[in-house]
Parts: C-alpha cells; sequence; structure tokens
C-alpha cells in the first residue's frame, strides 16, 4: 500500500505555495510567492534533513524555491500547447501529481532541474555564504566550439605541449553543490521501501532532471594575449540555460517509459519485458495518462474547451488535436502590445502601448 499522498507531496507545497502545508503542494490555486521565513516558519511539518536545512540554511531553502517556481514556469511553457498545459491556478493540479502519468514525471523531474540550476546560479553569483565558484579540475578543458587558434589540450606528460596555454579559471558554476542540496531536500520525503513503486518512480525522475542539468553543462573559454592573439586560454564550467533543459526533458518525455515494480517490489522493470531497460536520463511512469479533453474532478483534467488553438496547424496545437475534435470557434479581440519601441543611452528601452485586434480560434 502506498503512504498517503500528502505526505509525498507536501514538501514542495512549502517551496510552492503559501498555505495548506498539509495538504497537496499543488492544491492551492494562488501564485508561488512563497518566502523563505514562512518556509522555515512551517518546518515543523517536515522532518529529518529537510527541517535542519530548512532551520540552518534558510537562504539555501530560498533558492530551491525559486527554482521550483522556475521549474513550473519552464513546464508551462513547454507543454503551452498541450490539453494539459501545466497550469498551477488550480486545485485540480493536486490530483494530476496523486496519478503516476507522463506528465507527473515530466513536472518532478523539471522542479528537481529547477532547484539544482537555481542554487548552482546562486553559488556563482555570490549570493550563498555556503559556496561559491567551481573548484579548479586537474584535466584539461576541451576545445571550444568557436575560437580559432584556440589551442587544444596539453598533451602527453614530457611533451612539449605538456605545459599548453590554457588554464580553469573565471568562476565555474558549481554544479555537485547545487545537485547535492536540490537531492536532500527534493527527495528526503521519498524512501524506497517494499512495494513502494511511486517513490521509485519519482527519486529515480527527479535525478533524471539533476542530470540534464549536470550532463549538459558547458566549456566557455576567454583568450588573452596580444594583438588579439590566444596565447592563454582562461576556461570555466558553465550551466547549460534552463530553456535548453527544459526542451530536453521534453524529448524524455515524448520516449518517457513505463514501468512495473518486481516481485520483491525493491526495482523497477519495464512494462513490456522485451523492451530494454531504461536510462538513468530516461523519464518513468506507471499509469496512462487520461486524454484531458473534458474536466473531470477525479483525474483533475480541466478540459480544454475556451483554449486558444491555431486553425491551420497539424500538429498538438493545431484545432483539431487540441479542441478533441469538437470543433472551435472565431473569436475578434482587442489586446494591448508594446510598439515604437526606442533604446534610450543607457540602457533603457522605452514602448509606448498599442491596441490591436486579433482573431483567435476557440475550442468549444
Amino acid at each position: 500500500m502506498l503512504p498517503p499522498v500528502p505526505s509525498r507531496l507536501g514538501l514542495l507545497l512549502l517551496l510552492l505555495c503559501p498555505a495548506h502545508v498539509g495538504g497537496l503542494w499543488w492544491a492551492v490555486g494562488s501564485p508561488l510567492v512563497m518566502d523563505p521565513t514562512s518556509i522555515c516558519r512551517k518546518a515543523r511539518r517536515l522532518a529529518g534533513r529537510q527541517a535542519e536545512l530548512c532551520q540552518a540554511e534558510p537562504e539555501v531553502v530560498a533558492e530551491l524555491a525559486r527554482g521550483a517556481r522556475l521549474g513550473v514556469r519552464e513546464c508551462q511553457f513547454q507543454f503551452r500547447f498541450r490539453r494539459w498545459n501545466c497550469s498551477s491556478h488550480s486545485k485540480a493540479f493536486g490530483r494530476v501529481l496523486q496519478q503516476d502519468i507522463r506528465e507527473t514525471a515530466f513536472v518532478f523531474a523539471i522542479t528537481a532541474a529547477g532547484a539544482s540550476h537555481a542554487v548552482t546560479q546562486a553559488c556563482s553569483m555570490g549570493e550563498l555564504l555556503q559556496c561559491g565558484c567551481q573548484a579548479p579540475r586537474g584535466r584539461a578543458p576541451p576545445r571550444p566550439s568557436g575560437l580559432l587558434g584556440t589551442p587544444g589540450p596539453p598533451g602527453p606528460t614530457g611533451s612539449p605541449d605538456a605545459s599548453a596555454a590554457w588554464e580553469w579559471g573565471g568562476c565555474g558554476d558549481d554544479v555537485d553543490f547545487g545537485d547535492e542540496k536540490s537531492r536532500l531536500f527534493m527527495d528526503a520525503q521519498h524512501k524506497r521501501g517494499r512495494g513502494d513503486i511511486r517513490a521509485l518512480v519519482q527519486l529515480h525522475n527527479n535525478e533524471a532532471g539533476r542530470l540534464a542539468v549536470r550532463s549538459h553543462t558547458r566549456t566557455e573559454c576567454k583568450c588573452h594575449g596580444l594583438s588579439g592573439s590566444c596565447a592563454l586560454r582562461t576556461c570555466w564550467q558553465k550551466l547549460p540555460p534552463f530553456r535548453e533543459v527544459g526542451a530536453r526533458l521534453l524529448e524524455r518525455f515524448h520516449g518517457a517509459s513505463r514501468v512495473m515494480g518486481t516481485n520483491d517490489g525493491k526495482a523497477l522493470l519495464p512494462a513490456v519485458r522485451t523492451l530494454k531497460p531504461p536510462g538513468r536520463a530516461d523519464l518513468l511512469y506507471a499509469a496512462d495518462s487520461p486524454d484531458f479533453c473534458a474536466p473531470n474532478r477525479r483525474t483533475g483534467s480541466p478540459g480544454t474547451r475556451g483554449r486558444a488553438c491555431n486553425s491551420s496547424a497539424p500538429d498538438l496545437s493545431g484545432c483539431d488535436l487540441l479542441c478533441c475534435g469538437r470543433g472551435h470557434r472565431q473569436e475578434s479581440v482587442q489586446l494591448e502590445e508594446n510598439c515604437l519601441c526606442r533604446f534610450h543611452w543607457c540602457c533603457v528601452v522605452q514602448c509606448h502601448r498599442c491596441r490591436v485586434r486579433k482573431e483567435l480560434s476557440l475550442c468549444l
């Protein structure tokens, strides 16, 4: 028997919502604006390492909260054309996350990735006393793309190139620290127990999200030398833009693997035995998703009635798919948008607000 859902989702409620600590973390239809003081004041509802981190390092918890909100916004961007668009402004959101479906896998992965990304970035910006820039590495950086004339990595010890003109420098992003805090706080509620398939699936998806950040850090270098030469190259590790993280996790979402538990409930297997076991970067789910076409209180589906669609697109954003075959109507609306923008030295862009009329296609 699975543990009660509130014990699993109450943690992220602390990070994302300003009330209902003991309930579902998505169940509050309010802006995601919880400050660290409020989080830590309610830490008595947490236990173990989470409570310790909240009490000892509230500024880290603030970054974890910021990262979780970053993950939600990215989910909403990546799912903006899907029938379920990751809207967090409904209590039905919590019901969606009680199901071990593809959408839930993406949400847990993207919020764990956001937590790691935000903490790592705060370290590099000097906003946390507990961490800073990444420690220099012993190996040579790879040749960065786009730097013409840049010397490659040093050759074998004793060769003329053994002291090649490169060094680790700058302020590298300390992904290790970000991963550690994300794992410490986001995974602590999930205990690997006999028959607890949900915990295994969610822990895997959390780690897949963090891996989407870690495995795509890039090496950036700056050349130093007279007259534009590259006599010395200083290199550092840099986080990928979070939009790229979201896009890669969306690809994993499309190729997510359905799994089931082993007989002893301590491991996961592909639901189709002929398929190879999923990798560490893959997203996992254990149940099929509802179609999200019509409102359903049990599944949390808000339906797609009234959603804007593209009447000429054949893909998911098209009216045929998004409206589930119900058809659509045209509506003329008046919107305000920026126009006549000008750049003023230095460094402000000022725009007028213009009213424009647009034709929208809305699902019936």
